[in-house]
């Protein structure tokens, strides 16, 4: 089931539109706190944004922009403002389509079916994971802090991976050698904390310090 995130500040159309969709056998969610729109759409992981240019605290450009550093999820933006210019602005901001107010609902979900079709049929879906503002994009391996990214290898990857998804948990240096290598014997022990070691001066890099803690004689641990 493919999840949309409808950000649109009138209740009315924003309601309309959810419900519409939701006939459609689509997983829909409206944005709310148009101050932070950008957590709603990590914590929902949506595979499509219907987004609103006009909206309180921060356009709709805005948004775009703040997404496109984190995720390739297209973008259909939704608006009455649609001269010429702002289209242009739409595209150019990282939009992949642009419906203007008013619009008939089914002409809406033809261009969203249309949309996920051409998106997903041919490549995979994007999966976010975030802990305290960092964001881990699973699709391509990249990390994302305060507008900044950092590209990781891919043993570095795999351990930041791991070490977030049992966030809270101390996972085990045996573990992580086996995940990394398949076998936690025949590996040198101080490979691991080579690739540790390199995995914390780029988060450092990015603001991140203290961000992976060690459990001496037990682990490691993102709080």
């Amino acid at each position: 089931m493919y999840r949309i995130l409808i950000v649109e500040d009138d209740a009315v159309i924003a309601k309309t539109i959810e419900k519409h969709i939701k006939s459609w056998g689509y997983e829909v969610e409206c944005a709310t706190d148009f101050e932070d729109v950008l957590s709603h759409f990590v914590a929902f992981n949506p595979q499509l944004v219907l987004l609103d240019i006009s909206l309180p605290f921060y356009n709709g450009y805005h948004w775009c922009n703040e997404i496109r550093k984190l995720s390739k999820v297209p973008i259909i933006f939704i608006s009455s403002a649609a001269d010429n210019m702002n289209i242009v602005m739409a595209m150019n901001m990282g939009g992949d389509d642009f419906i203007a107010k008013p619009f008939d609902l089914s002409v809406l979900t033809a261009k969203v079916q249309a949309m996920l079709r051409r998106t997903y049929d041919f490549a995979g879906q994007t999966n976010l994971m975030e802990h305290h503002g960092a964001i881990l994009n699973t699709s391509d391996a990249t990390l994302t802090y305060n507008g900044e990214q950092i590209d990781l290898t891919r043993n570095e990857y795999k351990i930041l991976k791991m070490l977030m998804e049992n966030s809270g948990n101390v996972v085990p240096r045996e573990a992580l050698m086996t995940m990394l290598w398949e076998t936690d014997s025949y590996v040198d022990d101080n490979t691991l904390t080579v690739n540790v070691t390199r995995l914390r001066r780029k988060l450092e890099a990015v603001g991140l310090a203290e961000f992976i803690t060690t459990k001496k004689g037990m682990g490691y641990e993102v709080k």
